[in-house]
């Protein structure tokens, strides 16, 4: 998988396994962006150099 900025994306049994730190929900994987989406939390985690950064102070929040 690559994303928009033909960095390599993150191992895709990787993403089966990881869940949202904060509410243990699913994540949404959005290769334009290079992120790991949250709906239940409203937050979007950053994928640097194909690995997803899982801290809570290093997310986006998502516009409402």
């Amino acid at each position: 998988m690559t994303d928009a900025t033909n960095e390599p994306g993150p191992d895709p049994r990787l993403l089966e396994m990881l869940v949202c730190p904060l509410t243990r929900g699913p994540l949404r994987y959005d290769p334009t962006r290079a992120e790991l989406i949250s709906e239940k939390a409203g937050l979007a985690f950053p994928i640097r150099n194909a690995i997803p950064i899982m801290l809570v102070e290093e997310a986006r929040r998502l516009d409402p």
